[in-house]
């Protein structure tokens, strides 16, 4: 479910990630106050949003390998 303000993503572009190779990936739609998240498979089930800052933190712990332990 979107929080309150997200619904401007409705008007968004959703761009999958660089890395998918199938249909089984992640949507991300970037929005003037941060990004919003959404599976591919299920576009119409909802998103979740993040704040810049939120969006910018997860992205780094992405990049530095902070998550990499969930993939195992």
């Amino acid at each position: 479910m979107p929080l309150p303000g997200a619904e401007e993503t409705d008007q968004r572009t959703w761009r999958k990630a660089s890395y998918c190779a199938s249909t089984e990936c992640i949507e991300v739609a970037l929005y003037g106050t941060g990004a919003a998240v959404r599976d591919s498979k299920q576009p119409a089930v909802g998103h979740i949003t993040y704040t810049s800052a939120q969006w910018s933190s997860l992205l780094y712990g992405i990049k530095s390998g902070q998550y990499d332990h969930l993939s195992r």
